[in-house]
């Protein structure tokens, strides 16, 4: 799985599927809860648009030399997937391809805070209940990343 490009995606490509990338990175410190300001410290983290749901973020390479990417798929993150493996079957490059669902380590606080900061742009409100949501989080996004890094041999 060397030289991977390994593409994490969730709802809106803020949250679950940015902090799994730096976990992926050993930006963050796979056995501490990061703080509030290690969080909004990370690129895109609460600051993602509608705008840019469907674009890939690169986000570097890991030691392996796999690529990392997210991105905000909305609810179609499956059959983008699908699609986009079937789209490198046909290119011969499906090998190359990694897609990582963060959704189902997304929580209530999660989508709520997500919700009310990026949807409806009450960031005072939202963005403190979606860092908490993160955080608790936190072991479970570590969890996958580590299953994912073990599968990519980095």
């Amino acid at each position: 799985m060397a030289g991977k490009k390994i593409i994490y995606h969730c709802y809106g490509g803020a949250h679950s599927s940015v902090t799994a990338a730096a976990i992926h990175l050993g930006k963050l410190k796979p056995h501490i809860i990061p703080s509030d300001r290690e969080l909004m410290g990370l690129t895109l983290f609460d600051r993602q648009t509608k705008d840019g749901h469907g674009q890939l973020h690169f986000f570097g390479f890991d030691r392996a030399g796999n690529q990392i990417y997210s991105v905000g798929c909305r609810n179609i993150g499956s059959s983008l997937e699908q699609f986009l493996q079937n789209v490198s079957g046909l290119l011969n490059v499906e090998d190359e391809l990694h897609f990582v669902d963060t959704l189902h380590c997304v929580n209530l606080k999660m989508r709520i805070g997500g919700y009310i900061s990026r949807r409806l742009g009450i960031i005072k409100y939202g963005r403190p209940l979606v860092l908490e949501g993160t955080q608790d989080a936190y072991p479970k996004l570590v969890e996958l990343v580590n299953k994912v890094r073990k599968e990519a041999g980095a």
